[in-house]
């Protein structure tokens, strides 16, 4: 069975709202519909699709684990970041910086694409991807 396009990925966060804020206000996404599941979350969309789903509290049951919000994490274990295609190189630049939310960028050899690398608020990594015209464009600015 081929793999089609990626859908989502779940976070369970330590702090549900700190961390959907982050997501829209920082990042961009919008919080959208989400289906009654019976506990607390956000499903945060990008291009009209929920690309992120935030857990909230919730009761474990069949099927379910929740490691709860005790835990901390050093690092992600073996998931190294997501990635997101992205648009307004110096936007986004602007819109990180006031939010006082480290970051570092990178030019893609060969391609000419940028890059953005930075951390949500439980340290998931994350990857904006603009392509070469966007890096052009923000160096004329």
């Amino acid at each position: 069975m081929p793999l089609g396009v990626l859908q989502h990925y779940t976070i369970e966060p330590s702090n549900l709202e700190r961390t959907k804020d982050f997501y829209c206000d920082v990042l961009g996404l919008e919080n959208g519909d989400r289906p009654p599941l019976g506990f607390p979350g956000y499903w945060l969309y990008s291009g009209g699709v929920p690309t992120v789903h935030l857990l909230g509290p919730r009761e474990p049951r069949e099927g379910i684990t929740v490691r709860g919000t005790r835990k901390k994490f050093k690092d992600t274990g073996r998931f190294d970041h997501i990635a997101f295609a992205a648009t307004d190189l110096a936007g986004v630049r602007q819109r990180l910086q006031q939010h006082d939310v480290k970051f570092r960028e990178n030019i893609v050899p060969r391609t000419g694409a940028g890059q953005i690398f930075l951390h949500d608020p439980d340290g998931v990594g994350v990857e904006l991807n603009f392509p070469p015209e966007e890096v052009q464009k923000a160096a004329q600015a």
